[in-house]
């Protein structure tokens, strides 16, 4: 009876989203007299309910040998995801009103949802592999999800072989692993690990197939094509909550299973933080699309979130964590400005947001904010974001590392007031018209930039998930 109700718990945030599959899926197949608008609020109710029930009735404990794990702070990361996923479904009303496969997108929505929560939980190289999978196959299909237009099909089409091969080399480095230690439960590999050639070369191949799913330069090259060709909803699940999940399992991947190759992966990603950060920047300054300017904005992003895993301790942990939640408010709050106005208008270029404010006043400064907290300048959550991952690098003596951060944010502060200045400063002959906001797009709006605002301010916010944080 207690292995049942333990089975019940300890999955509860895994079964909520499966109920949800569900219930669409009846849906699906049973009804006939539905409408877009009662599909859309109904999912946000679900998702809303979905994010609430999270915080409450969950314990730590082990399920299947090991393979399936939780503890506060796996629940508190899929809570993150949650969140992020629930304000990109507010997001996508205006996009999605429309359109007769809602059911559809929701359907492969979630499905990487779900698979991103079992990769988060997994204990087990096999576990993870297969959450991954599941994560990115449907993601592939909603990359494609504007079925008459090119750019999605090729956006598609460069997802899969990119994300192909990173499985490849994810699959060949489990496999040298095993073979090498025996096992592939996490708890059991740190122990077997001798730092032979052999599993040298295996972890590298597992570093390069994370850097490949969360864009760290060189392995970066399909993210600009892929956001750019994909709906902006998609591009924006892309760039938080699929890197998001995947940053999650590689912290607990680096500081748990290979605790004992701290010197060789910290010495890598100050190679890979450094790349990422200029190339990120370098290219952010050249892009007029939007979707591909934030493509390589988030590509620099990443090279801050590696500095703060290379702190190596509980403080590394925490303000990854904590990043990534400040990160999922600012990416979400550009992105629902530019989703909003691509649905409405179709214009995506930097140019023709010149004197966006002269005709929306509201969708500027929350566009502002969120490119402002970006940037990492205070008094916005992205400032002390940034912050604590510099300070985390620094407590681990990685000051060359921290200066070259600090260079790089200069110029980040460039092309984030670039886009600033055409809003607010700009003259055109034809803004943007006023654009009419539904109810769950402003909702949305208004939850990043409370969120924005609140985060960084409330200090409790980091003392708490620092508390649940794993040290090195």
């Amino acid at each position: 009876m207690n292995m049942g109700i333990d089975f019940l718990i300890l999955m509860k945030q895994e079964w909520a989203v499966i109920a949800i599959l569900f219930i669409l899926l009846f849906i699906k197949v049973g009804s006939k007299d539905r409408t877009n608008e009662n599909i859309l609020n109904l999912v946000n109710v679900l998702l809303l309910l979905n994010l609430i029930g999270g915080f409450f009735g969950y314990k730590d404990g082990m399920l299947f040998n090991e393979m399936f794990k939780t503890n506060h702070l796996i629940v508190m990361e899929k809570n993150i995801l949650s969140l992020g996923t629930y304000i990109i479904a507010l997001q996508s009303s205006s996009w999605l009103k429309n359109n007769k496969h809602v059911l559809e997108f929701y359907l492969l929505l979630l499905s990487t949802l779900l698979g991103m929560f079992f990769m988060i939980s997994a204990g087990n190289l096999l576990m993870f592999f297969l959450g991954l999978e599941l994560s990115s196959i449907p993601l592939a299909a909603l990359s494609n999800f504007d079925l008459e237009k090119r750019k999605s099909s090729e956006a598609a089409f460069k997802f899969i072989i990119s994300s192909a091969f990173s499985s490849g080399l994810l699959l060949l480095g489990i496999s040298l692993i095993y073979g090498t230690t025996g096992s592939l439960n996490f708890s059991a590999i740190s122990e077997h690990l001798h730092g032979g050639p052999l599993q040298i070369f295996a972890f590298i191949l597992l570093i390069s197939g994370f850097a490949f799913k969360i864009s760290a330069v060189p392995f970066h090259l399909w993210t600009a094509d892929v956001y750019e060709g994909s709906p902006v909803t998609v591009t924006s699940y892309f760039s938080v909550i699929s890197k998001g999940s995947v940053l999650f399992v590689f912290l607990t991947v680096l500081y748990t299973v290979f605790k004992p190759y701290g010197v060789t992966w910290n010495n890598i990603l100050f190679v890979l933080s450094v790349l990422t950060m200029i190339i990120g920047n370098l290219f952010a300054i050249r892009q007029n699309n939007l979707k591909r300017f934030l493509a390589f904005s988030s590509v620099a992003q990443i090279g801050f979130i590696l500095i703060g895993i290379t702190g190596a301790t509980q403080a590394g942990s925490a303000s990854v964590v904590y990043f990534v939640l400040i990160y999922s408010f600012s990416n979400l709050g550009a992105f629902g400005v530019i989703s909003l106005v691509s649905a409405l208008t179709g214009k995506e270029n930097i140019e023709d947001y010149k004197a966006f404010y002269k005709t929306n006043p509201m969708l500027s400064w929350v566009l502002a904010v969120s490119l402002f907290s970006l940037a990492g300048i205070p008094p916005t959550a992205g400032f002390f974001g940034k912050f604590f991952l510099l300070m985390a690098g620094a407590g681990h003596g990685n000051y060359i590392l921290v200066t070259i951060a600090a260079l790089n944010m200069v110029v980040s502060l460039y092309y984030y007031l670039n886009i600033v200045k055409a809003i607010f400063m700009d003259s055109n002959e034809n803004p943007i018209k006023k654009l009419m906001i539904p109810a769950s797009p402003k909702l949305a709006l208004i939850i990043c930039s409370t969120g924005i605002v609140l985060t960084g301010v409330i200090g409790y916010v980091y003392d708490y998930i620092y508390s649940m944080s794993i040290g090195f």
